[in-house]
């Protein structure tokens, strides 16, 4: 088996568009299309204990954050997900959207109670965001 080692790829046809053979050899991926283009862990009290494209997590109210973007992703279409835990192993339903308007430079999200349905801060919230940078 080889190994490749290199610090850039291009693409020949488009110098950002890689396609990988997926399994079974029947379709292909993009490469760029499938990286997460930004993520963030942080605290309830919003200390970011690790990010990617994250210029600032804001605190919008209880289980409510924003992920301010970096980099701004090119339209408000992106796709998002995210957990969390709390320091007694109990874990809340993420909730991308809170109600707030889509933005290019900022996911808004909320956490919610798995029992109660009510939005609660946790330990430690987890988010990522899926789409085409700006």
């Amino acid at each position: 088996m080889s190994t490749v080692k290199t610090n850039t790829l291009t693409g020949t046809t488009t110098a950002g568009s890689i396609s990988v053979t997926g399994e079974g050899n029947s379709t292909t991926t993009n490469l760029q299309q499938g990286l997460c283009k930004a993520y963030a862990t942080h605290t309830a009290a919003v200390s970011v204990l690790d990010s990617f494209n994250e210029s600032s997590v804001s605190d919008t109210g209880t289980g409510h954050f924003g992920l301010n973007f970096t980099s701004n992703m090119g339209n408000d279409d992106y796709v998002g997900t995210g957990s969390n835990i709390g320091s007694d192993d109990s874990f809340a339903t993420g909730f991308i959207s809170d109600g707030a308007v889509p933005l290019s430079s900022r996911m808004d999200y909320q956490f919610r109670n798995y029992d109660t349905v009510v939005a609660t801060d946790q330990d430690f919230q987890r988010v990522m965001t899926h789409g085409d940078l700006a």
